[in-house]
């Protein structure tokens, strides 16, 4: 079994759990021990622990996540019912691909039995592991990455640099979107910025999303997989001073994407990554697990898990066609519909909704299509 490969973690750090109050997390968190493993029938959410660095290259391969697991354990849950467990630490194989392979069969099998579960990396080229763990639910995946840099293929050539490539690029093609969150253009060639472009992604500056954050919000809840890079961060804010970082995200602003990758009904699985497990950075990766772990208790169960007809919906004529939109009276947000086109080659089974925004509904009204619909509509048809 894939879980063979963990390994627990060790009796340092159950004395430390000994340690913390009665009432914080750590209390409340079953463990992998050298004598248990935790029973993931019962469980929502799984910690899972991935200690390979050599996507990075950076010579640091084995990373540890002591500090992060201390410092998030420390923490007091909100009003969380959901029975979280840590599976201890895949570390690493001996290539890349062994850790990807068993990382990649034990995120397929958590989202099989519908366990979220949320990774602490290691370098970022583990999304692609995480990633392919979709070829065997047979879906089309919708990834978001917050990063400065889109990651394509690099003169470097590091996994943790080009992992979207692979995912593009290599069989099975299971990637129906990709959306960028806080991309720095300077770190960007226009190349690259022109390729997302060509391939109808979506790609958010780092200013616009510090200037109105709640635009990121329909991005994570259309979203499968989230995989957020640490040095996305300013390092002020991250702790991270081995690699400097003057602009990025505060650590407000992380908290709250992280947050709505957390309430998102869609996210099954979520990562943090490309940190190097010191005790400054610690502190806000552990803040950053919370904030999910938080979101994830005020899922809302709305599309596509409720059905069209609990929505108002709200027709807008265009010159050329009408959009429809719907508007949920739980939460008040809002969703486009993406028609189904019968007769040409066609991606979707049947039509669909793409989160949006109550601006994206006033844009409408005044004739204004709204941009990831009509990318949304381009992809459908590639």
């Amino acid at each position: 079994m894939v879980f063979d490969f963990f390994q627990p973690l060790d009796s340092d750090f159950f004395e430390f759990v000994q340690g913390l109050s009665s009432q914080a997390l750590g209390r409340k968190v079953v463990f992998h021990s050298e004598t248990d493993f935790p029973n993931i029938e019962k469980a929502a959410i799984a910690i899972i622990g991935v200690t390979d660095s050599r996507g990075l290259g950076d010579g640091n391969y084995d990373v540890d996540l002591t500090h992060v697991r201390k410092e998030f354990y420390s923490l007091f849950p909100g009003n969380w019912e959901s029975q979280i467990v840590d599976l201890g630490n895949i570390v690493p194989g001996n290539s890349l691909e062994d850790t990807y392979y068993v990382l990649k069969n034990a995120v397929a099998h958590l989202i099989k039995n519908r366990v979220v579960p949320i990774v602490i990396g290691g370098s970022q080229d583990l999304t692609y592991a995480m990633y392919r763990a979709y070829d065997q639910l047979e879906q089309m995946v919708n990834v978001v990455s917050v990063d400065s840099k889109f990651d394509f293929a690099k003169e470097d050539g590091f996994p943790a640099n080009s992992f979207l490539s692979g995912m593009i690029v290599e069989e099975p093609s299971n990637l129906f979107n990709y959306s960028n969150i806080g991309y720095q253009t300077y770190f960007n060639s226009q190349e690259e910025i022109d390729l997302i472009e060509k391939l109808y992604f979506d790609a958010y500056r780092l200013g616009e999303i510090c200037n109105n954050s709640a635009i990121a919000e329909p991005v994570f809840r259309d979203a499968d997989l989230v995989s957020i890079d640490l040095t996305s961060v300013k390092s002020a804010d991250s702790g991270n001073f081995v690699k400097f970082n003057p602009n990025g995200f505060n650590g407000k602003e992380i908290c709250v994407l992280s947050r709505y990758s957390g309430i998102s009904d869609k996210v099954t699985s979520f990562g943090v990554f490309n940190h190097n497990g010191s005790e400054k950075e610690s502190v806000l990766i552990a803040q950053v697990l919370w904030y999910f772990i938080e979101g994830y208790h005020y899922r809302s169960k709305e599309y596509p898990f409720g059905a069209k007809e609990d929505y108002l919906k709200y027709i807008v004529p265009l010159e050329d066609e009408e959009l429809i939109f719907f508007k949920s009276d739980k939460t008040e947000r809002w969703w486009i519909e993406i028609p189904f086109l019968s007769g040409i080659n066609n991606k979707l089974r049947r039509s669909t909704l793409l989160p949006c925004t109550y601006e994206d509904y006033l844009g409408a009204i005044d004739q204004e299509i709204p941009e990831r619909w009509w990318k949304a509509q381009k992809k459908n048809l590639v």
